[in-house]
């Protein structure tokens, strides 16, 4: 056996513990009681100590030496390079701060699910800040070795190259025009009936519609399903892809546009190459390039009137209270832009003031610029500073409202402004190269489109770097033009 062949059945076992612990995890989020919160997250831990232990034995990196001397072939060299990656970030903890990592993310996150509720920021701050304490300690280490900020260290892990001092550059980019075009298109756009707001929509109406949409984008049930969770996520594996949303009975779009947004995850996940299933290279590239793809579906697509004029029949099929729905009104409030606390509920002209203000506030927090016990006034200062909006004392709807910080996700807040930059560029791409895509969409043929996808992202994995991705796909690397052009065009009509 070559130490190529070696690696590959260590990493493939190493894909069956994560099959494992990612469907521990979904359970713990959607199915498991309340009281079984500690023995899972005992569970997980010792999952993640045993992942870790097998990836970091020594014979790993001797084989990892070896390989590259094999004459492997492009493919087979791909793979090695996210072994390696895989390898080096794993290597630079110790098993004591893996599992200590996980203990404290488990209770701290099925702690926020009630300190949420109760809006109890006092009881959240005991438990975040444990969290905290492990994430500076995996971030110092992994500094000291790969070089820069304790923050780029962790930012590394979730967009491999990307560096704080260039999303410095391209969310101070932003923010200048930002602000100023929110604006003109609140002082442009119709105000909304407020009695739409008295209707109600039953749970299990949404649900039918959910299922509908769902199948319209293609998603494969029988490779996966659709839940509740307290928060909306994707999870899972390829072949057993969990997503989940939430409902609200007194509006329907943002379980509906969660439901999208979560399907474009699950669509890229289940389409990712199956021929190097349980490898390194068939994974996902980035999670900035997992965003692109939901906010692709949800922004991109989803919020088009060229889609929604697909959508519209199965909305009043489905929803006894929209059956009056017009098509113009179905428009009008999927593309309404009002600035608003939640981020997942965010109009995409707003959404990317919600991840300058994580990031800000992350990147000082990991740095140890700042204490868990200056986030709440922060939060409030920022919010007023990009949105107009207090959050003083409201910590449900403020600095508590998302699920990230609870495990230790830290670094991940800036992919999602990246991933609808990406998702921009990308749908702009699609287009000049398929002058009749919108038509064939407004009709509900989406082959064009996710052929599209599948041919330039889904099928390529990890075999290439974000930049030689998004270039392939393009004919350039990231350009945030096309972003502010998206913007201009939907809603000010330029």
């Amino acid at each position: 056996m070559t130490a190529y062949q070696a690696l590959t059945e260590r990493f493939q076992r190493l894909s069956r513990l994560g099959h494992l612990s990612a469907i521990a995890g979904w359970d713990m989020q959607t199915m498991m009681p309340q009281g079984g919160s500690d023995a899972r997250g005992e569970a997980l831990a010792e999952l993640s100590v045993m992942y870790h232990e097998i990836l970091v034995q020594q014979t790993t990196g001797e084989l990892l030496a070896q390989a590259q001397n094999e004459g492997l072939n492009e493919d087979q060299l791909a793979n090695l390079r996210e072994m390696a990656r895989q390898y080096t970030d794993a290597a630079l903890l110790p098993a004591e701060l893996v599992e200590a990592k996980a203990l404290a993310g488990s209770r701290c996150e099925q702690a926020w699910r009630q300190q949420r509720i109760d809006n109890d920021w006092q009881g959240f701050q005991r438990n975040l800040a444990p969290v905290v304490d492990l994430a500076r300690q995996e971030a110092q280490l992994r500094a000291q070795k790969l070089g820069g900020s304790p923050y780029d260290a962790l930012l590394n892990l979730y967009e491999p190259g990307m560096t704080s001092q260039r999303l410095d550059t391209i969310f101070g980019d932003l923010t200048q025009w930002l602000p100023e075009l929110l604006q003109e298109v609140v002082a442009k756009q119709p105000s909304i009936a407020s009695s739409q707001t008295t209707r109600i929509f039953p749970i299990s109406q949404q649900q039918a519609l959910a299922q509908a949409v769902m199948q319209r984008l293609d998603f494969d049930f029988d490779h996966g399903r659709l839940d509740i969770s307290a928060h909306p996520f994707c999870g899972g594996v390829p072949t057993d892809v969990r997503i989940t949303t939430r409902y609200d009975t007194q509006e329907f779009l943002s379980a509906l546009m969660g439901v999208i947004h979560e399907t474009g995850h699950a669509r890229y996940e289940q389409n990712l190459p199956p021929q190097w299933s349980g490898q390194p290279v068939a994974l996902a590239r980035s999670t900035a390039v997992h965003e692109s793809q939901s906010l692709f579906f949800e922004m991109q697509l989803g919020r088009s009137k060229s889609f929604l004029q697909s959508l519209h029949p199965l909305i009043c099929q489905n929803l006894t209270a929209a059956t009056d729905l017009t098509l113009d009104d179905l428009v009008q409030q999927v593309q309404q832009v009002a600035p608003g606390l939640i981020r997942v509920d965010a109009d995409e002209v707003s959404y990317p003031a919600h991840v300058i203000l994580r990031y800000e506030i992350e990147r000082a927090l990991i740095n140890a610029e700042i204490e868990v016990s200056d986030i709440p006034e922060l939060w409030d200062e920022k919010m007023q500073r990009y949105l107009g909006i207090s959050t003083a004392g409201n910590y449900r709807d403020g600095c508590m409202q998302d699920i990230h910080w609870t495990d230790g996700s830290f670094g991940y807040f800036p992919t999602y402004t990246l991933g609808a930059m990406y998702a921009a560029q990308l749908f702009n791409a699609m287009r000049d190269q398929q002058p009749e895509i919108e038509t064939a969409i407004a009709t509900g043929d989406l082959s064009p489109t996710f052929n599209w996808l599948k041919e330039n992202i889904w099928q390529h994995g990890s075999r290439y770097s974000v930049d030689s991705l998004i270039q392939r796909a393009t004919g350039e690397t990231l350009n945030p033009h096309w972003f502010k052009r998206h913007l201009e065009q939907r809603y000010l009509g330029r």
